[in-house]
């Protein structure tokens, strides 16, 4: 039978879900089996850590602890097929959600053998296989029948991703302070006195925000599945015209493992238009992705969880195609 192909774009595990940065050498060293032998089957996450609370409302809303991992990202438990819950990182980048090998052992889904799925990450893409499920859950949210790519463990604890799939319609609460998620039906609700509300649109599946970086204005793509925030050289070019020799390098290691290195620089104030955030590092390079969505000449960056986790309530409404922030007293960037 011949072998068949899909293309899946999966931009924010690039960053978020495998680490944007160097490896350092008390970083935990990533699963590898040796040939033939299967690895351990990871156990679902048991009740008491990830809690699903249906209140009674006109519709069912979902709410759930965050739960961020150690680098920032949003962990949100999904059922898949009725079981787990599986630990999936909220990925706003992601054009469709994935599983690891092990999430995929222990739901006892053997990978199709009639295709492959070719992903495409920030630093690379790779064909990989995947497997069909009937239906992923997240409170009101509700994806199926669906084909899911299957690739390495290298989510750094995480299960998988969620990507954008059925969010066309719905609002996503992610409460940070109070580390609370809640996943539900938009009905369109303007922002509160006490929240900046920042226009989006959709580009290649993204959400858009126009923004400006000092003096330089700029495309800015909202990724929750990442780490941190890339810059591409469209926009490192227009901020200086001779970058310091001195900028650290860092490492981006993509789901694909193919490594891409950039300079690690200190950006100029970020203004959404009412709000400014300072003290944001940028790493700066034309990754794989920048030049597969055609985004290498004009200024552009995607905002990653060190400046997206920094606010106090982040609300991201696809209906309305609006980022609304509240934001806190936070030690890291500052805002006003």
């Amino acid at each position: 039978m011949p072998h068949r192909y899909w293309s899946v774009l999966l931009p924010g595990l690039l960053l978020g879900c495998l680490a944007a940065g160097p490896l350092r050498a008390d970083d935990p060293a990533p699963d590898v089996q040796p040939p033939g032998q299967a690895p351990a089957a990871t156990p679902p996450v048991r009740p008491e850590d990830l809690t699903e609370i249906v209140i009674q409302a006109p519709e069912p809303r979902y709410v759930a602890p965050t739960r961020r991992d150690r680098i920032g990202r949003i962990w949100a438990p999904v059922l898949i097929d009725g079981k787990g819950p599986y630990r999936l990182v909220l990925d706003t980048g992601a054009s469709r959600s994935a599983i690891t090998v092990r999430t995929a052992q222990n739901m006892g889904a053997p990978p199709s053998e009639d295709g492959s799925l070719r992903v495409t990450g920030f630093t690379g893409s790779a064909v990989v296989p995947f497997v069909h499920v009937g239906r992923m859950e997240v409170g009101d949210l509700l994806i199926g029948p669906a084909d899911l790519p299957v690739l390495t463990d290298v989510f750094g604890g995480a299960q998988g991703v969620l990507g954008i799939e059925g969010l066309g319609d719905k609002r996503i609460y992610a409460d940070f302070t109070h580390d609370r998620l809640e996943i539900a039906r938009s009905h369109g609700e303007r922002a509160r006195r006490d929240f900046t509300a920042v226009p989006l649109r959709i580009e290649h599946g993204l959400l858009v925000a126009d923004v400006k970086v000092g003096s330089v204005r700029a495309k800015a793509i909202v990724d929750t599945g990442a780490q941190g925030t890339i810059g591409n050289n469209a926009l490192r070019d227009a901020l200086m015209r001779h970058p310091p020799r001195n900028a650290a390098r860092q490492d981006i290691i993509g789901v694909t493992l193919d490594v891409q290195t950039g300079d690690y620089l200190q950006a100029p104030d970020i203004d959404f238009g009412h709000l400014q955030v300072h003290g944001v590092h940028v790493t700066f390079g034309d990754m794989y992705l920048f030049q597969h969505w055609k985004m290498t000449d004009e200024p552009t960056l995607t905002l990653g969880m060190d400046l997206l986790g920094s606010f106090d309530v982040l609300i991201i409404d696809y209906s309305r195609k609006e980022l609304q922030i509240r934001l806190r007293n936070y030690a890291g960037p500052m805002m006003h």
